[in-house]
């Protein structure tokens, strides 16, 4: 399909292993870009869940294709891509926890669930409308092909390095089941919890899990039935991320205060303390390794992965840390002594993984050789007890989600640029041959030349913050042009220079180039509380319910398209998902004579009445803080209450479409229903879409469609046609 030429060179002391992209990327400029569907836009297949077998060159992954999901796998050295499965319904049924036994002989994965959700995530979606929705079911299936087998209901597997049984989370509890699905389920354990993160030692003799227990959690080792759980240091805090050492003897684990004691401050930003501990798998005695330094960056990381906590090879732990400012990597001898900064510089890592040698860490970085590589992905690797990090897929592409394989011989990875949607990709480990894979499924009138490449721009808020922004716009149109801006969710995320990594965020790009081709200008804004520029960045003060400063750096990407000379001033909207909904609604509230219209996608309205992510926290701050007690309890409500789009609703004026599912895990859908009264009392122009029985993520594909053609049309109604000649068909 493409030739590559490949040289080593060193820049900024990183080892860059450079490569020509694709062909397939590579298409001049045109005047005149033709118009395109949201259909086209929407059909590119989107891959998730990319695993390699513990041994030899399997890999597999799941792909989304017009909603219709189905398991891919592929070996080298042909790397020939076929499907496993043979789902064939738009039912937004999803396929997550993929997983490949040791021998790469068998697949396993859960199909159903919502597992990006806030709660209920492995209970049944049922988008469809079904009398009785099917359960949350766990199957396995030969890599060589055949039906695949329903194990049992249930979620979270793990299979043994043996490669014969399947341990697994249901009903809160431990169960295992033959791979094969030869035999019924049985219960393995049932503690007096709710268990999670199953983790079987390297020979597949004893299995640990945590054991959550509400205020404290312990780490806990099975052997067999007739052996008593070990506890490991049972104690009044809470224990998670149980890691085994390569031998089997040992157990590295997290450990966080437990829940109680007087209460804090809830304005205040404070430390959060944690520590690495190990202990001997086989009496449960412990002791502490590490403790995170008492600073706010100190704070156990809240990025991917959270500490992201392996027992790497030479005696080396493994994990991640914001101590110095960026979520970077570190290593630590694992009978004591001073942490080893492995991943120093101004970036974040993520998407990370240990090397089946366990010698060598893969992840993802903003990082490379140009400044917008701020706004980038790019692969990179860093032994475990060196600093020397090497920069595998520099260039203008995005690259995340890498894995090596069980052979060592070649690293695995999602590759997207700004025009072609993600695909996996396969080179060698040495740094030569890359190859795209499944680059068939994406289909022959996806409108990939007709795409434009997002600019990056930054500007300053009113406080002096700068924000890091992506400006789409075609070439040509009219001279004044309607312009939008874009307020993605989370809040820690962050909106990049191509297809992002997640099937949400890739969703709104494609949604955002089609807003570009009807004539907008989109400015899609990574505001503070996001990832990828630092701690302070991502952890300010006075934000979310403490104050909700980062609405200032929304105002000021209005305020900065009303500037562009091409920009009609009067005609400046804005639409945002979750959190970048309760933005949505906190501008039109607020800022009505900057935004002209608006829509909000199941947003966060008040903060007092929890019922989100950040709702939720705030909640859970309120109700650990007792009344007798000193606190700034009041003081906090009502600055809660001043940070909510609903305190706002009387100087709204501009019209909002509201899009919610009634079945969302992640923001409740009252937010939205009493948001409706509000604006209805006060004669506020609003319309509606509800999605009825879809959740967060819009699960159907049809769904998702009706939700991004309703956005384009009220948009495109709102704020004026924009130019015909760049307009396409809906």
């Amino acid at each position: 399909m493409f030739q590559s030429r490949f040289r080593g060179s060193r820049v900024s002391g990183l080892i860059l292993v450079l490569a020509a992209g694709p062909l397939l990327a590579q298409r001049p400029e045109r005047l005149v870009l033709p118009p395109f569907s949201l259909e086209q836009v929407k059909s590119y297949p989107f891959p998730t869940e990319l695993t390699a077998a513990a041994s030899g060159s399997r890999i597999a992954w799941a792909f989304e294709e017009r909603g219709i999901r189905n398991i891919y796998v592929a070996e080298g050295p042909d790397w020939n891509t076929r499907a496993l499965t043979r789902y064939g319904q738009d039912d937004g049924q999803e396929l997550t926890s993929l997983e490949l036994s040791k021998d790469g002989a068998s697949v396993v994965y859960v199909r159903g669930g919502d597992h990006g959700s806030n709660w209920d995530d492995s209970l049944p979606v049922n988008p469809l409308g079904l009398p009785l929705p099917g359960p949350v079911q766990i199957f396995s299936v030969p890599f060589e092909g055949g039906e695949p087998k329903a194990i049992s209901d249930g979620d979270q597997p793990a299979v043994s390095p043996r490669g014969d049984v399947v341990a697994f989370i249901k009903n809160s509890q431990v169960w295992t089941a033959p791979v094969d699905g030869s035999t019924p389920a049985k219960r393995l354990i049932a503690a007096r919890a709710e268990s999670s993160d199953l983790r079987w030692s390297p020979d597949g003799s004893h299995l640990a899990f945590v054991s959550g227990r509400g205020d404290h959690a312990f780490v806990g080792v099975y052997a067999n039935e007739s052996t008593p759980i070990t506890w490991i240091a049972p104690s009044t805090s809470r224990d998670s991320s149980p890691r085994w050492s390569p031998d089997g003897s040992r157990i590295a684990f997290v450990r966080r205060p437990g829940l109680g004691g007087a209460p804090s401050s809830i304005l205040e930003r404070r430390h959060q303390p944690w520590a690495i501990w190990t202990a001997e798998a086989a009496t449960g005695a412990a002791q502490q390794l590490w403790k995170a330094p008492e600073t706010l960056p100190g704070s156990l990381p809240t990025t991917h992965g959270g500490a992201n906590l392996d027992w790497a090879a030479g005696g080396r732990i493994v994990f991640l840390s914001y101590a110095d400012g960026w979520p970077h990597l570190y290593s630590i001898p694992e009978k004591g002594g001073e942490p080893l900064l492995l991943t120093p510089g101004a970036f974040m890592a993520e998407h990370i993984r240990l090397t089946p040698d366990r010698r060598s860490l893969v992840f993802a970085a903003n990082h490379g050789p140009a400044a917008d590589d701020l706004d980038r992905r790019h692969v990179m690797r860093v032994p475990v007890d060196r600093a020397l990090v090497e920069l595998l897929t520099p260039g203008t592409g995005l690259e995340w989600s890498p894995v090596v394989t069980g052979d060592g011989r070649s690293i695995v990875y999602l590759g997207a640029t700004a025009e072609r949607p993600p695909l996996p990709t396969v080179r060698s480990a040495a740094g030569s041959d890359p190859r795209i894979l499944a680059e068939e499924r994406l289909p022959t009138d996806f409108p990939l030349a007709q795409l434009v490449v997002p600019k990056a721009v930054t500007y300053r808020s009113e406080d002096g913050v700068t924000v890091h922004a992506q400006l789409f716009e075609r070439p040509g149109g009219a001279a004044k042009k309607p312009a939008i801006v874009y307020v993605h969710g989370g809040p820690p995320r962050q909106m990049l220079l191509g297809w992002n990594y997640s099937s949400y965020y890739a969703n709104a790009y494609a949604l955002n180039q089609y807003l570009a081709s009807r004539g907008f200008v989109v400015l899609s804004v990574n505001y503070r509380l996001g990832i990828g520029y630092g701690y302070e960045f991502h952890r300010p003060a006075g934000a979310g319910a403490q104050g909700a400063a980062e609405y200032l750096d929304v105002k000021a990407g209005g305020e900065y398209l009303r500037r562009l000379g091409q920009v009609d001033p009067a005609r400046v909207g804005i639409y945002g998902g979750s959190y970048g909904g309760f933005l949505t609604a906190l501008a039109l509230g607020r800022g009505s004579d900057v935004f002209a219209a608006g829509v909000d996608i199941h947003g966060v309205h008040d903060f007092t009445a929890g019922g989100s992510g950040a709702g939720a926290a705030f909640q859970s701050a309120m109700t650990g803080t007792q009344r007798f007690e000193p606190s700034d309890r009041d003081q906090a409500l009502a600055i809660a209450w001043r940070s909510s789009p609903v305190a706002w609703v009387d100087g709204w004026r501009s019209p909002v479409l509201l899009i919610h599912g009634d079945d969302d895990r992640n923001v409740r859908f009252a937010q939205t229903v009493d948001l409706a009264q509000r604006l209805s009392a006060k004669g506020v122009p609003f319309e509606e879409l509800v999605i009825v029985d879809d959740t967060h993520h819009f699960m159907r594909h049809a769904n998702q469609l009706r939700v991004n053609a309703a956005i384009a049309e009220f948009l495109s109604r709102r704020l004026g046609a924009p130019d015909p000649a760049s307009s396409g068909r809906p």
